[in-house]
């Protein structure tokens, strides 16, 4: 594994699934998003918004790892953003297919 998955990895696992107890707090808001977000304010939004940042983080940069094999440090290419966004969604839809 690369360095540069580290601090991604790390963030989502640690951010992005805190508090641990009773379940992950981003699995209950997105079990609550997948119910239709009956009830949800601003504030609800606003958490799902931070422990979901580190897990785009983390897609964006397997995103750019998948598609910068060999190739020098540049900057992100569109292939990255779009490779990051496309597994952001698939995770997304699996995830709410899975918490119904």
């Amino acid at each position: 594994m690369r360095t540069r998955l580290l601090p991604p990895l790390l963030a989502a696992l640690t951010l992005g699934l805190a508090p641990f107890a009773p379940e992950p707090h981003v699995v209950g808001k997105l079990r609550w998003v997948a119910g239709g977000a009956v009830g949800m304010a601003p504030m609800d939004w606003f958490d799902l918004l931070l422990h979901g940042a580190p897990w785009v983080w983390l897609a964006f940069a397997l995103g750019l790892e998948i598609f910068r094999r060999g190739e020098p440090a540049t900057r992100p290419g569109w292939r990255g953003w779009a490779l990051g966004a496309a597994l952001l969604l698939a995770a997304l839809c699996v995830s709410v297919a899975i918490l119904r």
